[in-house]
């Protein structure tokens, strides 16, 4: 089997340029121009309404956005409404789904998978509850799901939270879902709260193993990759919404 190749970012990524790259990416794996990818990567702040987001699940007025820099956006994954920015960890699978595998709810269980076992390497008791997608924790929703499938090709994906700014989903009501908390690794963690990209270091793996893709992993500058690939995900990397990018707390 071809290797999967798991492309990893460094910078935080506008939500926007980043669905672009993933539409030019989904398109190119539909024609099997490209073997199956994941992107993992951190947004720059960013409220994404899903086909079933309501506009009354997100609190803040637009001055209070505006103010701290977080965009809207609508997205054309599955679920509600969410919030994305830097110091949390985002997996982008862009996967042809196989015989054995061609089915949206065994893919869904997958990603949850990927994040349960993610949680566990770093001590994290997460798990499944029933009639609600994602990872969640006694403390609260610790990975987010929502996808995409074309052809049978995946797109959209996971959310797990390491040490992002926990008010950003103050500003709605995560996955239309009222009273319900998020937490991260790092208010379970405290000070033994891994860093980022030891977090995904293990993802990666994981993401290999429950999808059973043999991975290469690449990273910035991508110097492997066919040049016309370099190319698009330098130009989501600096793409000029780029300008809103800041720091997470650690």
């Amino acid at each position: 089997m071809k290797n999967s190749l798991a492309i990893w970012f460094d910078e935080p990524i506008p939500y926007p340029a980043a669905i672009r790259l993933q539409d030019e990416l989904v398109r190119r794996r539909v024609a099997d121009a490209i073997p199956d990818l994941a992107l993992f990567l951190e947004h720059t702040p960013v409220i994404t309404l899903g086909n079933r987001g309501r506009t009354q699940n997100v609190l803040a007025p637009p001055a209070e956005l505006a103010r701290r820099a977080i965009q809207i956006v609508h997205a054309s994954r599955g679920g509600d409404v969410t919030y994305h920015g830097p110091g949390q960890l985002v997996l982008y699978p862009v996967i042809r789904l196989g015989v054995n595998e061609a089915d949206a709810h065994g893919y869904l269980h997958n990603l949850e998978e990927i994040a349960l076992r993610t949680a566990a390497d770093f001590g994290v008791e997460a798990f499944r509850r029933p009639g609600k997608t994602g990872a969640w924790t006694a403390a609260g929703k610790l990975a987010a799901i929502g996808i995409r499938l074309k052809r049978w090709v995946t797109s959209h994906g996971m959310s797990f939270n390491v040490y992002p700014d926990l008010t950003g989903f103050q500003t709605i009501v995560p996955c239309g879902l009222a009273g319900e908390a998020v937490t991260s690794l790092k208010q379970l963690l405290q000070d033994a709260c891994p860093a980022l990209p030891e977090v995904r270091a293990r993802m990666t793996e994981h993401f290999g193993a429950v999808c059973r893709r043999p991975i290469a992993i690449h990273r910035p500058p991508w110097p492997d990759l066919p040049e016309e690939l370099r190319d698009m995900l330098a130009a989501a990397a600096s793409s000029p919404e780029a300008e809103s990018r800041r720091v997470a707390p650690r």
